[in-house]
């Protein structure tokens, strides 16, 4: 009998097999959780400081008038999202995901850039506001490809038993930019004089996250990935249209509620806090602060707590319902409270059930969309959904504010967003038994 010519494999050779499979799920982490980070730093910075760039470059009779239209420029940004998932996300099913991903950091340095070096508004007159609209609309594009790409490269790299953890890094990486943007926020009202943070100390953060783009970019760079197969040569944008618009629909109907609670309670509450509550600005950036770290540590918990059950559709509606039963209570307790612990409790609490089921969420949506058109799909279910409910939400809501005159429009306005999200829960399949790579 001939000896047999295949290999044997000894239990260092599985060991070593296992410590590389392991290395290279942890470099796509790290190349999207960073890359993502930065990008969404950069997009986000703005919120946290729009009262100071109000100021700058949107004078009016009035300091609400001055907000509204700055909020209506943060919400511009929003607008390019969806022609940015259609454009990037088409881009990523055709020639790759990191090829899209490593464009969308470039663009998001350059919308960046913009805002941080404009010159006000006295300096330049109506010039000023228009390239700062412009610098958000670029930003607004990137992010439109940025989380489908990124997102869909997440749940690729995944085997099937930890999706959950490895999408659950993009709502991670998400939380990382808020707590970076708002503790950033804080130090500086803290150490600069209110008068230096006007004139010039807002620029800072936008300055150093043009700094930070070619560190993503670099570490993007290093990234590999396969190369785009036959099956995402198609005209992805038309089979997304044709053959997926009812995960299309449903999808951006689901994203109301998180989006929603995201914006609202992460961005817009530094905001709120400050002009409607009349707290200091200390304190806004510090509940700011607790809102990013919780969706930052938690997220990869939760992440793994949906890999350990047989369906998530139940844990997303679960989730979905304790974050809409407390909206209410916790703006109570922010309106009729002068005390910043009771804030953080509120703040704290949403941002729990927003991390909850954020996770399961992505991924009950990646996994609606075949591996030749993920990435165009996702990318449209989470641009147009976040720019119709999240990017606009902060504006809204003051106009809410300031029409009704009832400080809870919020709270109202999330609840509404939760119940139609709940409502598209309902038709929703799962797929999560399915293999992504087809």
């Amino acid at each position: 009998m001939k000896p047999s010519s295949a290999p044997a494999f000894s239990d260092a050779d599985a060991a070593d097999k296992v410590v590389r499979k392991s290395e290279a799920k942890f470099r796509v982490i790290a190349a999207v959780t960073v890359g993502n980070a930065l990008e969404m730093f950069d997009f986000t910075i703005f919120s946290f400081f729009a009262v100071m760039i109000g100021k700058q470059f949107f004078p009016a009779t009035t300091p609400l008038a001055s907000l509204l239209m700055t909020m209506a420029t943060f919400g511009a940004g929003f607008v390019m999202r969806p022609l940015g998932g259609l454009v990037m996300g088409a881009y990523a099913d055709r020639f790759g995901r990191k090829p899209a991903m490593m464009l969308c950091t470039s663009l998001m340095a350059a919308g960046t850039g913009i805002i941080g070096v404009t010159p006000s508004y006295d300096s330049i007159g109506v010039l000023a506001p228009l390239l700062i609209v412009t610098g958000r609309l670029l930003q607004g594009f990137s992010m439109g490809g940025e989380v489908g790409a990124s997102t869909a490269l997440l749940a690729e790299a995944a085997l099937r038993n930890s999706r959950g953890f490895m999408i659950s890094w993009q709502m991670a990486s998400q939380g990382a930019a808020a707590l970076v943007g708002a503790l950033t926020g804080y130090l500086l009202s803290t150490f600069l004089s209110q008068q230096e943070l006007d004139s010039w100390g807002w620029r800072l953060p936008f300055l150093f996250g043009l700094m930070l783009g070619p560190l993503g970019y670099a570490i993007r760079s290093m990234l590999h990935e396969t190369p785009p197969i036959e099956s995402r040569k198609g005209h992805a944008v038309r089979l997304v249209f044709s053959r997926f618009y009812h995960p299309l629909i449903t999808g951006v109907l689901l994203m109301t509620g998180g989006t929603a609670s995201m914006f609202i309670v992460v961005f817009y509450m530094p905001t709120y806090l400050v002009v409607g509550l009349h707290m200091p600005t200390s304190v806004s950036f510090l509940g700011a602060c607790l809102a990013g770290a919780i969706l930052l540590v938690g997220s990869p918990f939760a992440g793994l707590l949906s890999d350990h059950l047989a369906r998530r559709k139940p844990f997303v509606i679960f989730s979905r319902l304790l974050g809409a039963s407390l909206i209410y209570p916790a703006f109570w307790l922010l309106n009729h409270t002068a005390q910043p612990a009771f804030a953080l409790v509120a703040i704290g609490t949403l941002a729990g059930c927003l991390t909850l089921g954020s996770g399961a969420s992505f991924l009950l949506l990646v996994e609606s969309f075949p591996q030749a058109v993920r990435a165009t799909g996702f990318s449209l279910v989470y641009s147009i959904g976040v720019s119709i409910f999240g990017g606009f939400a902060p504006f809204v809501v003051t106009w809410l504010i300031e029409v009704s005159g009832d400080p809870m429009s919020p709270a109202h306005y999330m609840i509404v967003c939760s119940i139609v999200s709940l409502i598209a829960l309902i038709p929703m399949k799962e797929h999560s038994t399915e293999p992504l790579g087809n």
